[in-house]
């Protein structure tokens, strides 16, 4: 591009003070109209203070509900300690019972019921064992009796085995003691003795 002439210098000087405007003027205009207006800088202000608020909003949500899941976590934990301690007691407790329970069917068993001297006594026996019983089934207690059903190891103890041609193999053909279970669970096995097949050689102990 040719150098303007001295000639051609004046004359744009003129022109420009003619418009008003010096040359270092025009260059400030340009520059002003290129920075933002107050306006414009608050908005851009609040929109970052917005974002941050957002942010830290995110972060407290997420840390609330961190700490509603371990409270109920705690919560599900407390409660089955309760449960499992409620369940210990009740058992332990229940177990101590079991020889009442135990006591009251023998004096039955040695009784002789032809005895008018001791029926009343033996009634009583009757009486007291059927309250009993009736008093643990309300808190969940269960009584095992198989007498005549098919032999279980989960809920019998077989203390031997006998020959027998009336009963299938594997029956319990004679309760020994009673069983117990409480809320579902084996407080203690009955003890029993089972039938075998008539062809079986000696009896044999379980």
């Amino acid at each position: 591009m040719t150098k303007p002439t001295p000639e051609q210098e004046q004359e744009l000087a003129q022109a420009a003070e003619q418009a008003g405007v010096t040359i270092d003027n025009a260059e400030a205009v340009e520059v002003e109209g290129e920075l933002e207006s107050p306006e414009q800088q608050r908005i851009a202000e609040l929109e970052a203070a917005l974002q941050a608020s957002e942010a830290k909003f995110a972060e407290q949500k997420d840390s609330v509900i961190r700490a509603i899941a371990d409270a109920e976590n705690v919560r599900k934990r407390a409660e089955g300690e309760i449960d499992k301690a409620r369940k210990f007691a009740l058992e332990r407790f229940a177990g101590e019972l079991l020889p009442v329970a135990d006591n009251l069917e023998r004096a039955l068993q040695v009784a002789d019921p032809a005895n008018e001297a001791i029926k009343g006594m033996v009634e009583g026996v009757e009486l007291t064992l059927k309250s009993f019983v009736n008093t643990i089934e309300k808190f969940g207690m269960k009584v095992i009796d198989p007498q005549g059903q098919p032999f279980n190891p989960e809920q019998h103890q077989a203390m031997g085995m006998q020959e027998n041609a009336e009963l299938p193999a594997n029956t319990v053909m004679a309760v020994m003691q009673k069983g117990y279970e409480i809320n579902g669970r084996l407080l203690r096995p009955a003890m029993v003795m089972v039938t075998r097949a008539p062809q079986s050689g000696v009896d044999v102990q379980v």
